[in-house]
């Protein structure tokens, strides 16, 4: 035996491994099996030089398209091979392709660097403030307990993470997807520290275990991304590429979606998609433990252990709740007044989720914990240790995602596709709309995908002499999915960037998930389209 086998092992800290945001890690900060490690490294070292040859193989091509957009097209197929293979931490993936758009001269710096001011950067800045100080006072182990206190869920893995699933599906209808899944991250974290615990707690994994590489937590955070995903499709309002689409619709049909129109269709269709998610998620990411056994006895022990709730959970919880407040208001009155009214373009218009983010975490810095000692909430060094990885990360997607669109390389890919393929049927271009959606919404965000599809697959569908309503809102609905990697939403963003889903079971789930969403899609819209009436 060697002296590594021999020395006693350290035990983890459960807590420390989950809550810390060590998310992009090396080889050396995580604890990887001998298999592990040799596919890890074959894995990263492949990255190193197959990224350059893709770039350079494609940049060298005698393709009939603009400079521009080749250029842009070679560079963002070897960031998506950076991305995927991990040589280097995914957000320096991303700034290298940003630093060589603007090199190659695709664009000029400023112009490239324009789209780190968008409003979901601040999104994501509020609401990791927001998540820091649930965890660091404990709020969000307060919400996990209850959620494992609820009778039945928190005996199996397999409920508990089914009825978190529908929770985030319910709360997205009305609040961004972006922020459902930041409000629930540290609640998921909370669950899966105290599932970690637990079995660490009975010998059932080493004591040196990395909780991280869980596959009981890679399917609850992934149900928490994917599950936002879904439930956004329910209403006009709950991903902004619906109301895109919809608007882009009316547009070209002259014929108007009322709220109630889009739910009624879009509802069978959402829970067809929600069963598919759970199936897919506890297939492909099956838990260590399916029963927990004695866990009512647990989750009472430690409920009695934490107390009443401190001053700091109080002014955590005022914070939550009026950003939250302020999320969820827009969508309430358009549920009450309709999207078409002005009161609901001023309050969307003004209650930015970015800024009810940055107001809401403003709170906690205003909130006192000691008034004589002049302490908040929450103090800098806190937000300081927010995860900057995962919002450097979305700036360069979004920064690629807005390439696509001016340069026209989306449209061209569109239509280079549509002309090779022929269509000429309903079905061949709903299929088709579907596919492009999810294809452009991988490499860039839901919301681009909306805007840049929705308009190519309309003159198509009309120069078909088809009518273009079916596979508009196919293009649509198919924006919001792009599972496969982190830049692909927002959610996976943060998903990611909670350093428990590593990149590779991302993309697998995430290609699972899309393939058997498309298929529901091309298959299941256009029967509610026909019972619902819509657009008819």
């Amino acid at each position: 035996m060697t002296s590594d086998e021999t020395a006693p092992r350290t035990r983890t800290d459960v807590e420390k491994a989950l809550l810390s945001h060590a998310t992009y890690r090396s080889l050396g900060e995580q604890r990887l099996s001998p298999a592990e490690e040799r596919f890890e490294r074959g894995r990263r070292t492949t990255g190193l030089w197959l990224a350059p040859l893709v770039s350079a193989v494609f940049l060298a091509l005698p393709l009939d398209m603009a400079p521009s957009q080749q250029t842009l097209a070679g560079i963002l197929l070897g960031v998506i091979v950076l991305w995927v293979t991990e040589p280097v931490p995914i957000p320096v993936g991303g700034l290298i392709g940003v630093s060589a758009i603007v090199l190659f001269g695709v664009v000029p710096a400023a112009d490239a660097l324009e789209p780190f001011g968008s409003t979901t950067i601040f999104t994501f800045i509020g609401a990791f403030i927001l998540a820091q100080a649930m965890l660091k006072h404990g709020v969000a182990r307060r919400f996990a307990f209850f959620m494992l206190s609820l009778p039945g869920v928190g005996r199996s893995t397999f409920r508990l993470i089914v009825a978190f699933g529908l929770v985030t599906c319910l709360l997205s209808a009305f609040v961004s997807n972006t922020a459902t899944v930041a409000m629930l991250l540290p609640t998921a974290l909370g669950m899966l520290t105290v599932i970690a615990k637990m079995l660490q707690d009975r010998g059932l994994v080493a004591e040196d275990f990395d909780p991280a590489r869980l596959r009981v937590g890679a399917a609850l955070i992934l149900m928490l991304a994917y599950g936002a995903s879904v439930g956004g499709l329910l209403t006009p309002v709950g991903s902004p590429p619906n109301l895109i689409g919809r608007g882009l619709i009316e547009k070209a049909t002259g014929e108007k979606i009322s709220f109630a129109q889009w739910t009624a269709t879009a509802l069978p269709l959402c829970a067809a998609m929600f069963v598919v998610l759970a199936a897919v998620l506890l297939l492909l990411n099956k838990p260590e433990i399916r029963r927990i056994e004695g866990v009512e006895e647990y989750v009472r022990e430690e409920r009695a252990a934490l107390g009443p709730l401190s001053r700091a959970e109080i002014n955590t919880l005022i914070a939550f709740g009026v950003t939250v407040s302020l999320w969820i208001l827009p969508g309430i009155v358009a549920l009450v007044a309709g999207t078409d009214a002005s009161i609901y373009d001023t309050i969307s218009g003004r209650l930015n989720e970015g800024i009810v983010a940055v107001l809401g975490a403003s709170l906690l810095f205003l909130l006192p914990t000691n008034w004589g000692r002049r302490e908040a909430t929450l103090n800098w060094s806190d937000a300081a240790r927010i995860d900057w990885g995962t919002i450097l990360l979305f700036g360069t997607g979004i920064i690629f995602g807005a390439l696509l669109e001016d340069t026209g390389l989306a449209k061209t890919i569109g239509s280079e596709a549509s002309d090779a393929l022929g269509l000429g049927s309903l079905f061949a271009i709903t299929a088709f709309a579907a596919v492009l959606a999810i294809v452009i919404s991988e490499t860039t965000s839901n919301t681009a995908s909306a805007a840049v599809v929705v308009p190519i697959i309309i003159p198509i569908a009309v120069a078909a002499g088809v009518d273009p309503f079916v596979p508009a809102l196919a293009a649509t609905f198919a924006a919001s999915f792009g599972f496969m990697l982190p830049v692909s939403t927002p959610q996976n963003a943060i998903a990611y960037g909670s350093g428990v889903v590593p990149i590779t079971t991302m993309v697998r789930t995430g290609f699972v998930f899309d393939i058997l969403g498309a298929i529901l899609i091309i298959l299941g819209l256009p029967l509610m389209v026909a019972l619902t009436g819509i657009g008819s």
